[in-house]
């Protein structure tokens, strides 16, 4: 099995309460928790990079408080091809692929 540790997306601090969100969905519902209290504190992590030794052993790698993300691959003969077509040595295929599905592209993060 394969598992990927989710960092979180931002953290909200109000007053001495730190809490850390993974989705805006979560994000949204804590500020309208949070209405009308001063100083609230909105930080959104980019990346592992932006987090300090100690927020990244909290968040995303001590066993008792982090959260996984199961990989499950539905087809794996055709996400073998992929994986060769968008990593191998090959770049006609995967230029092929980019031109073809360049346009289909909803959630980037540059």
């Amino acid at each position: 099995h394969l598992y990927i540790a989710q960092p979180p997306l931002y953290k909200i601090g109000s007053g001495k309460q730190e809490q850390y969100v993974y989705s805006d969905e979560q994000r949204e519902e804590i500020l309208e928790q949070l209405d009308g209290k001063r100083n609230v504190n909105i930080q959104r992590y980019k990346g592992l990079g932006e987090m300090n030794a100690e927020q990244l052993w909290e968040t995303t790698m001590n066993p008792e408080t982090r959260t996984l993300l199961r990989v499950e691959v539905a087809d794996k003969n055709n996400a073998a091809n992929d994986f060769e077509m968008l990593m191998g040595d090959e770049v006609p295929p995967r230029r092929e692929f980019i031109e073809t599905h360049a346009l289909e592209v909803t959630n980037l993060d540059v």
